[in-house]
């Protein structure tokens, strides 16, 4: 194995949401399996769950059934009127591939909603919220694989955040979702208001793990005197590739300042993650250990050993 830390640094970029499913790279045969994939299991989770016992997912999705009730339209127009424009507007910054794709992902939605039958699975208001959820889940998770969106949900926030430094994306997404269930008890009632926050909360944790897998990966950063010791076990025992970088010591307990050490970068998945923690204390049990979420990795070592 070289020795050289630049020849085993991998360090990669984490991509999240709609950059991820952009510079995803998928043939357009398989993208468009996934869209159409995500279009079937979305409209099963809506027709073969949610209508019927008036229930509503988040989003711009979430806008559309309340008012599809409210106003007494048929849904799949309100989604066109309401998804569509986030689309257009989003197109310069979100490409024209994507947002083609998420103009005929939207399109093949509304389209299924209106002309294809459901069954009415359960009557049972617990099944309801949660299967209706995991369906819409998987649903729009599969679309995103496949380059495309089914809710302009993040397209909105996005475009709102331009303009709104405050706000992060995934703030202006929850308060969104907010004001949508608080229009859900006045319309729906407090139990069914309920029962479409439950839906909302099994829809994001299925999409997250369509986006995602199991092999959600973790960003560890190792601050140690015996660095070298650990690079070498990383590689050679776990045989993760890592990142090398200095550093200078602050003023901690040992009473070091300023001293220059090597810091330890590396990418596992949780699963993997004990194991790492394990070596590293063995070695240095004083070790300064920071892990954090990362929602995607591409290239180096973490993709090399899957493809044995």
């Amino acid at each position: 194995m070289d020795e050289n830390p630049a020849s085993e640094a991998v360090a990669p970029l984490p991509l999240t949401g709609i950059a991820a499913t952009v510079n995803a790279p998928n043939s357009e045969l398989k993208n468009a399996a996934f869209i159409v994939a995500g279009v079937a299991s979305a409209a099963f989770g809506l027709k073969g769950f949610l209508l019927s016992s008036h229930f509503i997912d988040g989003g711009v999705t979430g806008i559309s059934m309340l008012l599809a009730t409210v106003l007494r339209l048929p849904l799949s127009v309100l989604i066109l009127v309401f998804n569509l424009p986030f689309i257009a507007l989003g197109l310069n910054q979100l490409g024209k591939k994507f947002a083609l794709r998420s103009a005929i992902g939207i399109g093949g939605l509304a389209l299924v909603l209106a002309l294809v039958p459901f069954p009415d699975v359960t009557h049972d208001h617990l099944l309801t919220a949660v299967f209706g959820g995991v369906f819409i889940g998987a649903g729009i998770g599969l679309a995103m694989r496949g380059g495309a969106v089914l809710d302009g949900t993040e397209i909105a926030a996005l475009l709102v955040s331009r303009h709104v430094s405050l706000l992060k994306v995934s703030d202006l997404i929850l308060i969104l979702n907010l004001v949508i269930f608080s229009g859900a008890v006045a319309v729906l009632g407090t139990e069914a208001a309920l029962y479409s926050m439950l839906t909302y909360f099994a829809a994001a944790r299925v999409l997250e793990f369509v986006l995602n897998g199991i092999e959600q990966y973790t960003g560890v950063t190792i601050v140690s005197e015996l660095s070298d010791d650990i690079r070498k076990a990383i590689t050679e025992k776990l045989g993760r590739g890592v990142t090398m970088y200095q550093g200078k010591a602050g003023y901690g307990e040992r009473g070091e300042m300023g001293q220059e050490r090597d810091i330890v970068f590396t990418v596992v998945t949780r699963l993997e993650l004990p194991g790492l923690r394990a070596q590293v204390k063995d070695i240095d049990p004083r070790a300064f250990i920071v892990q954090y979420r990362i929602d995607d990795a591409q290239g180096g070592i973490i993709k090399q050993r899957a493809l044995h």
